[in-house]
């Protein structure tokens, strides 16, 4: 019996910030926000939709963020390749990675997956390479000499319409997504199009975004899967996440 099409969620770390960094104009206490990674295992190949951060965001326990401080972090263990080790995976197998896109969260773990070949959209490796801005993008992380194959638009990882990746423009100029589709529906993996489901609820988007109006674009888009069924995993809702089952495949 051929395998059935799979998808496995990890937390690779944490995401601490101001709520009105997640949802404009909105305040509060500090609030910690998930940083995930996916394995989407295909009968014909392995792909992870993003990877996390690298290795100069590791703490110890001990020395983790205050309660107050803007910061990202991981502990041992929760690296992408750790994570994948522990459900017998190995990181040599993967064969493809797609970056949502290239800021420091988000592509930081692209070095400890050997062997495989980097989706990107062709304009978000365009504004990596050009950017000025070594807090949201880092060389280090994203030109680590894998093989990239630079896209534009949606493309269908393995031609069977299972695993689409799709533009979601806003956040930076070549956000890009996936929708897969699973025996239970189709799920959409958002990464930083859509922040939190508060951010779909409300219609507000995060604060950093580089254009706002293919941002709403996006958000419309977004709501209309929605509506239509889809389920959507957001990128950094810590709310949703305490609901997630990791080291399982997605139901």
């Amino acid at each position: 019996m051929e395998q059935e099409l799979r998808v496995f969620a990890f937390n690779t770390g944490w995401f601490q910030c101001r709520p009105g960094y997640f949802i404009a104009g909105e305040t509060g206490d500090y609030i910690r926000g998930p940083v995930p990674s996916f394995l989407i295992d295909h009968p014909k190949g392995r792909a992870l939709f993003d990877t996390g951060m690298g290795v100069r965001y590791r703490r110890d326990r001990a020395d983790a963020l205050p309660a107050n401080k803007f910061g990202l972090e991981w502990f041992e263990g929760m690296e992408i390749a750790a994570r994948l080790r522990a459900i017998d995976v190995d990181p040599a197998s993967i064969n493809w990675i797609i970056n949502s896109h290239c800021h420091i969260d988000h592509c930081g773990g692209n070095a400890t997956i050997p062997n495989a070949t980097v989706i990107l959209q062709s304009r978000e490796l365009a504004a990596a390479r050009n950017s000025e801005e070594p807090m949201l993008y880092d060389s280090a992380d994203f030109d680590t000499g894998h093989p990239i194959l630079a896209i534009d638009g949606e493309h269908d990882l393995f031609g069977d319409g299972s695993v689409r990746i799709v533009p979601t423009y806003g956040h930076t100029d070549g956000h890009q997504s996936v929708i897969v589709k699973l025996p239970g529906g189709d799920v959409l993996l958002a990464g930083d199009c859509c922040y939190t489901e508060r951010n779909l609820d409300l219609m507000v988007l995060q604060t950093a975004v580089v254009d706002a109006e293919l941002g709403m674009a996006t958000m419309e888009r977004l709501a209309n899967l929605r509506r239509q069924g889809t389920r959507i995993i957001f990128g950094h809702d810590g709310r949703q996440w305490s609901t997630m089952r990791e080291n399982a495949p997605l139901d």
